[in-house]
């Protein structure tokens, strides 16, 4: 089973594609960035994030794709570029029949650095010690992708007991 972490971005769109056959030991198959030029229109730049989220979707066939949940930004421009990014990957996702989970900043530095206030490098420093990775992940955008991935198989067994019990 594979789960896709994507940290949204127009500029730099975080991915993590682990193997998570086994939850206790995933593996990361694919991670790193994907990135748009931010001279072009943000409608060609929306397309060029679908074709590149459509295609690590089509390789991969993840069960289901974590995606950081924006809370807040302090700069407007950007709360809405990651917004549009992040709508145009949840659309391709449900369209192939992948399940779209939304993970809060705070819920996934809990899950992957025990603490919902670790800081970017504690972030990096966990998901290369639960990886097994010779170093940490960078830029940043790729580690926080893997931390949601990470997130999401700690998370989804809780999360399918809690669907079961509400739905009897």
């Amino acid at each position: 089973m594979f789960v896709l972490g994507l940290d949204p971005g127009l500029t730099r769109c975080g991915y993590c594609v682990l193997d998570a056959t086994d939850p206790g030991s995933p593996r990361a198959v694919a991670l790193g960035v994907l990135r748009t030029e931010p001279t072009a229109t943000v409608p060609l730049r929306l397309h060029e994030l679908q074709v590149e989220v459509r295609a690590l979707l089509d390789e991969f066939r993840p069960r289901a794709m974590a995606v950081e949940r924006v809370l807040f930004q302090v700069n407007v421009r950007t709360a809405m570029s990651v917004g549009q990014a992040s709508g145009v990957a949840m659309v391709e996702a449900v369209a192939t029949g992948c399940e779209v989970v939304q993970y809060s900043p705070n819920e996934v530095k809990s899950a992957v650095a025990g603490w919902g206030g670790a800081d970017k490098v504690q972030v990096q420093q966990m998901v290369q010690t639960l990886l097994g990775l010779a170093a940490p992940p960078h830029p940043f955008d790729a580690a926080d992708a893997a931390a949601l991935a990470l997130c999401h198989v700690a998370m989804a067994p809780m999360r399918r007991a809690l669907d079961g019990s509400t739905s009897r």
